[in-house]
């Protein structure tokens, strides 16, 4: 398989570490994205990540209910540093090497984001997980996965989902749902088809940067993306 782009980012859910659980991380979910993401760096592909938190912080978000909505968006990034070292863990026993990096300084635990590093690694071929979204409350790890994937100079944004691509309506209600196969970034927000939030949309077409929404959960499908096949759906300039 010939790799249609040579430096990705991957956009994954916090929710996508669930497995069938409300909350938490499945190991053996964490397991079998990571040997996903080693199928497509063995093609020599380089590979940045942002992980979101919200299979652990949504465990947590009853408690949150009427707090402060800057600390509980640090909680939120918190959650996304625990979630980059269970990956980190998973790609170290699948032999593939990784580094961490967090928009928050949690020096003891994971490096620092230092963008010339983060480009060095890459060229190494490790994979960079991004931590702890852009550091900021008020900013989703859309927006994180927009922004670190311009700073990279990735050429794609994959955002992995637990649905197979961007519909018409919502499949799980509506039988008669269409995927897009593919859609601009000016019809995506003109019809709010939730792709990304609308400052990560808008981020990216800006910066003419395509995104994919795929499955993660099926079987070869980030390799299929990658090769450039029509996999899930992708927005474009």
């Amino acid at each position: 398989m010939k790799p249609k782009y040579k430096r990705i980012l991957l956009k994954l859910s916090g929710e996508a570490l669930m497995g069938e659980g409300s909350y938490g991380i499945s190991r053996p979910t964490i397991e079998a994205i990571v040997a996903e993401i080693a199928g497509v760096a063995r093609l020599g592909v380089e590979i940045g990540v942002v992980i979101g938190g919200g299979n652990i912080f949504r465990g947590v978000a009853p408690g949150a209910a009427g707090m402060d909505r800057a600390t509980a968006d640090y909680m939120g990034m918190l959650a996304t540093i625990m979630n980059a070292l269970a990956l980190q863990d998973a790609m170290r026993q699948a032999g593939l090497a990784s580094r961490v990096q967090s928009a928050l300084n949690v020096e003891q635990v994971v490096e620092p984001y230092i963008r010339g590093k983060a480009i060095r690694y890459l060229e190494e071929g490790k994979v960079v997980i991004f931590a702890a979204g852009t550091g900021n409350p008020f900013f989703t790890t859309d927006t994180a996965a927009a922004l670190r994937a311009s700073e990279m100079g990735a050429e794609i944004v994959l955002k992995a989902t637990k649905v197979d691509g961007v519909y018409t309506s919502d499949p799980k209600k509506d039988p008669t749902a269409k995927r897009y196969s593919r859609v601009s970034f000016d019809e995506a927000i003109q019809r709010n088809l939730k792709v990304m939030d609308a400052t990560a949309l808008t981020l990216c077409r800006d910066q003419r940067l395509p995104v994919n929404v795929f499955s993660i959960f099926r079987t070869g499908a980030l390799g299929r993306v990658v090769a450039g096949e029509d996999e899930g759906t992708l927005v474009h300039v």
